[in-house]
């Protein structure tokens, strides 16, 4: 007599074991692990001096209001748009996700795996900034903490939106790793990675303000100063998410 057993998809036991799994991938690339812990940190150590003693608002400095927010950008950004889709295209160039398609786990657990690490990845980048700026150098909290959370999850979903483009159109890991580098860099220029926005020519400082890096500068600015965000920074946020979300689900593929 046959017994018919019945596929069942993993459940949180085994979502668990892959996040464990995609960890210790992170943990084992040495370059995406040290880069976007160290080099915001290293940007952050060299204008906290002399940003600490400036007051701008509210008895926030521009430590708080410029050098912060700027540091936090770049540590999502840096893991969503150029580390993420470089794991993401190697599990597709070599098989995994096609593999994984045809047994009871579906591919999108390992999007979930290592969006899950990624986050807690950047999670820890934000954090130890967070503690150096405040022990070395008396960074004050913001304003309105609730807003300033708030608007940093808005940011983290906007940023890690654009490298799921990145994720979607490229071929292999190293042409993800060029693409996302590109768009980092892009996106950090007219963001005022580089410098403020105000020095870049009008229309571009006006675009920036509105692509996702920049956008996520000065809500997160304006959030820690206790002012109100502006509309056009939180419409270029959700904007990007929802384009990133549509343009992914149409350009990825499994294989």
């Amino acid at each position: 007599m046959s017994t018919l057993v019945e596929a069942r998809r993993p459940g949180m036991r085994s979502l668990l074991t892959l996040i464990r799994c995609e960890a210790k991938m992170v943990v084992r690339d040495t370059a995406g692990l040290v880069v976007p812990l160290c080099l915001p940190l290293l940007i952050m150590l060299t204008s906290a001096s002399g940003a600490s003693q400036t007051v701008v608002a509210n008895g926030r400095t521009a430590l708080d209001l410029y050098v912060l927010p700027l540091v936090f950008t770049m540590v999502i950004a840096i893991i969503g748009i150029i580390n993420m889709p470089s794991f993401l295209a190697y599990y597709r160039r070599s098989g995994i996700l096609r593999r994984l398609g045809v047994t009871p786990a579906s591919p999108a657990m390992v999007l979930v795996a290592q969006a899950t690490v990624s986050v807690l990845q950047a999670t820890i980048g934000i954090t130890t900034a967070v503690l150096v700026a405040f022990l070395a150098f008396g960074a004050n909290p913001p304003v309105d903490i609730g807003a300033a959370l708030g608007v940093l999850a808005l940011a983290t979903a906007a940023l890690y939106s654009t490298g799921m483009i990145v994720a979607a159109v490229a071929p292999t890991p190293n042409s993800a790793v060029a693409i996302g580098l590109v768009a980092f860099f892009v996106l950090g220029a007219l963001g005022g990675m580089f410098g403020g926005r105000d020095a870049l020519p009008e229309g571009l400082a006006e675009i920036g303000g509105w692509l996702p890096f920049g956008a996520a500068v000065e809500a997160l600015s304006s959030a820690w100063a206790g002012t109100a965000v502006e509309a056009p920074q939180l419409l270029g946020l959700a904007t990007t998410i929802v384009v990133g979300a549509l343009v992914a689900s149409i350009l990825f593929r499994w294989e």
